[in-house]
Protein backbone atom coordinates (compact mmCIF):
# COMPACT_ATOMS: atom_id res chain seq x y z
CA UNK A 1 0.00 0.00 0.00
CA UNK A 2 1.31 3.47 -1.02
CA UNK A 3 2.06 5.76 1.88
CA UNK A 4 -1.34 7.59 2.83
CA UNK A 5 -1.39 11.27 4.43
CA UNK A 6 -3.21 11.36 7.30
CA UNK A 7 -5.37 14.87 6.54
CA UNK A 8 -9.11 15.27 6.09
CA UNK A 9 -8.47 15.91 2.48
CA UNK A 10 -6.98 12.53 2.41
CA UNK A 11 -10.12 10.99 4.36
CA UNK A 12 -12.35 12.61 1.96
CA UNK A 13 -10.45 11.25 -1.02
CA UNK A 14 -10.40 7.42 0.18
CA UNK A 15 -13.94 7.89 1.13
CA UNK A 16 -15.27 9.08 -2.06
CA UNK A 17 -12.78 6.14 -3.25
CA UNK A 18 -14.77 3.30 -0.97
CA UNK A 19 -18.29 4.26 -1.94
CA UNK A 20 -17.01 4.14 -5.57
CA UNK A 21 -15.79 0.68 -5.24
CA UNK A 22 -18.94 -0.46 -2.91
CA UNK A 23 -21.17 1.55 -5.75
CA UNK A 24 -19.10 -0.59 -8.68
CA UNK A 25 -19.21 -3.83 -6.77
CA UNK A 26 -22.29 -5.24 -7.26
CA UNK A 27 -22.13 -4.66 -10.66
CA UNK A 28 -19.05 -6.52 -11.57
CA UNK A 29 -20.79 -9.31 -9.02
CA UNK A 30 -23.81 -9.50 -11.29
CA UNK A 31 -21.89 -10.00 -14.54
CA UNK A 32 -19.84 -12.80 -12.83
CA UNK A 33 -23.47 -14.25 -12.50
CA UNK A 34 -24.43 -13.86 -16.34
CA UNK A 35 -21.64 -15.28 -17.42
CA UNK A 36 -21.24 -18.13 -15.29
CA UNK A 37 -25.37 -18.46 -16.35
CA UNK A 38 -24.48 -18.35 -19.94
CA UNK A 39 -21.17 -20.77 -19.88
CA UNK A 40 -23.79 -23.42 -18.41
CA UNK A 41 -26.57 -22.75 -21.15
CA UNK A 42 -24.21 -22.62 -23.94
CA UNK A 43 -22.31 -26.37 -22.60
CA UNK A 44 -25.69 -27.73 -22.50
CA UNK A 45 -26.22 -26.16 -25.70
CA UNK A 46 -22.75 -27.83 -27.14
CA UNK A 47 -23.74 -30.77 -25.28
CA UNK A 48 -27.49 -31.22 -27.12
CA UNK A 49 -25.58 -30.41 -30.45
CA UNK A 50 -22.96 -33.04 -29.90
CA UNK A 51 -25.48 -35.67 -29.38
CA UNK A 52 -27.28 -34.63 -32.97
CA UNK A 53 -24.39 -34.76 -35.02
CA UNK A 54 -23.43 -37.73 -33.20
CA UNK A 55 -26.66 -38.97 -34.71
CA UNK A 56 -26.27 -37.68 -37.96
CA UNK A 57 -22.86 -39.24 -38.09
CA UNK A 58 -24.28 -42.53 -37.47
CA UNK A 59 -27.17 -42.24 -39.96
CA UNK A 60 -24.54 -40.88 -42.61
CA UNK A 61 -22.86 -44.62 -42.44
CA UNK A 62 -25.51 -46.09 -44.37
CA UNK A 63 -24.77 -43.51 -46.88
CA UNK A 64 -20.97 -44.26 -46.57
CA UNK A 65 -21.67 -47.66 -47.35
CA UNK A 66 -23.73 -47.19 -50.41
CA UNK A 67 -20.53 -44.72 -51.36
CA UNK A 68 -18.26 -48.15 -50.72
CA UNK A 69 -20.31 -50.00 -53.02
CA UNK A 70 -20.37 -47.59 -56.35
CA UNK A 71 -16.91 -46.89 -57.08
CA UNK A 72 -18.30 -44.13 -59.47
CA UNK A 73 -19.78 -42.15 -56.28
CA UNK A 74 -17.78 -39.93 -54.27
CA UNK A 75 -20.01 -37.21 -52.38
CA UNK A 76 -17.50 -35.52 -50.75
CA UNK A 77 -16.29 -34.33 -54.04
CA UNK A 78 -19.78 -33.65 -55.38
CA UNK A 79 -20.11 -30.69 -52.07
CA UNK A 80 -18.00 -27.88 -52.00
CA UNK A 81 -18.10 -26.14 -48.58
CA UNK A 82 -18.90 -22.06 -49.43
CA UNK A 83 -19.51 -18.94 -47.28
CA UNK A 84 -20.22 -19.05 -43.25
CA UNK A 85 -23.02 -16.98 -42.58
CA UNK A 86 -23.13 -15.95 -38.42
CA UNK A 87 -24.49 -13.51 -36.53
CA UNK A 88 -23.58 -11.70 -33.10
CA UNK A 89 -25.46 -11.30 -29.75
CA UNK A 90 -24.30 -9.73 -26.70
CA UNK A 91 -24.08 -11.05 -23.29
CA UNK A 92 -22.52 -9.02 -20.26
CA UNK A 93 -20.66 -7.00 -22.53
CA UNK A 94 -19.20 -10.03 -24.24
CA UNK A 95 -20.36 -10.24 -28.03
CA UNK A 96 -20.95 -14.21 -29.35
CA UNK A 97 -20.75 -15.51 -32.30
CA UNK A 98 -24.23 -17.13 -33.40
CA UNK A 99 -24.37 -19.57 -36.44
CA UNK A 100 -26.75 -18.56 -38.51
CA UNK A 101 -26.32 -20.76 -42.09
CA UNK A 102 -23.70 -22.49 -44.63
CA UNK A 103 -23.68 -22.24 -48.11
CA UNK A 104 -22.25 -25.08 -50.44
CA UNK A 105 -21.70 -25.32 -54.12
CA UNK A 106 -22.59 -28.51 -55.37
CA UNK A 107 -20.55 -30.36 -58.36
CA UNK A 108 -22.30 -30.71 -61.76
CA UNK A 109 -23.05 -34.29 -61.72
CA UNK A 110 -25.69 -36.56 -64.25
CA UNK A 111 -28.55 -37.27 -62.68
CA UNK A 112 -29.54 -40.55 -65.10
CA UNK A 113 -26.18 -42.43 -64.86
CA UNK A 114 -26.01 -41.62 -60.71
CA UNK A 115 -27.61 -44.13 -57.98
CA UNK A 116 -31.13 -42.08 -57.10
CA UNK A 117 -29.64 -41.85 -52.97
CA UNK A 118 -27.13 -39.52 -54.00
CA UNK A 119 -29.11 -36.10 -53.99
CA UNK A 120 -30.21 -37.65 -50.17
CA UNK A 121 -26.81 -38.10 -49.21
CA UNK A 122 -25.63 -34.76 -50.66
CA UNK A 123 -28.54 -33.03 -48.21
CA UNK A 124 -27.33 -34.99 -45.09
CA UNK A 125 -23.64 -34.09 -45.77
CA UNK A 126 -24.63 -30.72 -46.04
CA UNK A 127 -26.48 -30.50 -42.89
CA UNK A 128 -23.42 -33.03 -41.04
CA UNK A 129 -20.75 -30.36 -42.09
CA UNK A 130 -22.78 -27.30 -41.00
CA UNK A 131 -23.39 -29.09 -37.86
CA UNK A 132 -19.84 -29.35 -37.16
CA UNK A 133 -18.84 -25.58 -38.38
CA UNK A 134 -21.85 -24.71 -35.71
CA UNK A 135 -20.05 -26.67 -32.72
CA UNK A 136 -17.01 -25.13 -33.67
CA UNK A 137 -18.45 -21.52 -33.35
CA UNK A 138 -20.16 -22.54 -30.68
CA UNK A 139 -16.99 -23.58 -28.66
CA UNK A 140 -15.58 -20.36 -29.58
CA UNK A 141 -18.10 -18.25 -27.69
CA UNK A 142 -17.45 -20.40 -24.25
CA UNK A 143 -14.13 -19.73 -24.63
CA UNK A 144 -14.54 -15.87 -24.74
CA UNK A 145 -17.24 -16.05 -22.38
CA UNK A 146 -14.71 -18.36 -20.16
CA UNK A 147 -11.80 -15.46 -20.53
CA UNK A 148 -14.22 -12.82 -19.38
CA UNK A 149 -15.36 -14.48 -16.56
CA UNK A 150 -11.39 -14.86 -15.70
CA UNK A 151 -11.35 -11.26 -16.15
CA UNK A 152 -14.26 -10.46 -13.73
CA UNK A 153 -13.71 -12.51 -11.19
CA UNK A 154 -10.01 -11.04 -11.06
CA UNK A 155 -11.72 -8.07 -10.96
CA UNK A 156 -14.48 -8.57 -8.09
CA UNK A 157 -11.76 -10.60 -6.04
CA UNK A 158 -9.28 -7.48 -6.16
CA UNK A 159 -12.39 -5.38 -5.11
CA UNK A 160 -13.34 -7.76 -2.31
CA UNK A 161 -10.84 -8.87 -1.20
CA UNK A 162 -7.91 -5.79 -1.54
CA UNK A 163 -9.19 -2.34 -2.81
CA UNK A 164 -12.51 -2.49 -0.13
CA UNK A 165 -10.56 -3.56 2.96
CA UNK A 166 -7.39 -1.60 2.29
CA UNK A 167 -9.97 1.79 2.12
CA UNK A 168 -11.77 1.01 5.43
CA UNK A 169 -8.02 0.40 7.25
CA UNK A 170 -6.93 3.70 5.94
CA UNK A 171 -10.47 5.38 6.59
CA UNK A 172 -9.65 3.79 9.77
CA UNK A 173 -5.88 5.00 10.53
CA UNK A 174 -6.85 8.20 9.43
CA UNK A 175 -10.07 8.94 11.54
CA UNK A 176 -7.59 7.59 14.27
CA UNK A 177 -4.71 10.16 13.66
CA UNK A 178 -7.06 13.34 13.17
CA UNK A 179 -9.25 12.23 16.44
CA UNK A 180 -5.97 12.13 18.05
CA UNK A 181 -4.42 15.58 16.77
CA UNK A 182 -7.81 17.18 18.22
CA UNK A 183 -7.75 15.56 21.12
CA UNK A 184 -3.93 16.80 21.49
CA UNK A 185 -5.05 20.21 20.25
CA UNK A 186 -8.23 20.39 22.65
CA UNK A 187 -5.38 19.51 25.60
CA UNK A 188 -2.60 22.11 24.79
CA UNK A 189 -5.72 24.60 24.42
CA UNK A 190 -6.65 24.27 27.75
CA UNK A 191 -2.91 24.34 29.05
CA UNK A 192 -2.45 26.98 27.48
CA UNK A 193 -5.97 28.62 29.17
CA UNK A 194 -4.84 27.64 32.57
CA UNK A 195 -1.15 29.33 31.96
CA UNK A 196 -2.60 32.18 31.01
CA UNK A 197 -5.16 32.45 33.90
CA UNK A 198 -2.78 31.69 35.86
CA UNK A 199 -0.62 34.25 34.41
CA UNK A 200 -3.40 37.15 34.41
CA UNK A 201 -3.71 35.92 38.57
CA UNK A 202 -0.24 36.47 39.46
CA UNK A 203 -0.40 39.77 37.60
CA UNK A 204 -2.98 40.87 39.59
CA UNK A 205 -2.23 43.06 42.82
CA UNK A 206 -2.12 42.22 45.76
Amino acid sequence: MAKIKLTKGELKVQRDALAQYQRYLPTLQLKKQQLQMEILKQLAILEEKEHGLELKRKNMLGWIGLSGADPVVEINKLLIPGKISFGKRNVAGVDLPVFEKMDFTISEYDLFSTPFWVDAAIEQLKIFLAGIKELEIIKQGIQALRAELRVTSQRVNLFEKVKIPETIEVIRAIKIYIGDQMANAVGRSKIAKKKIENLAWEAMPA
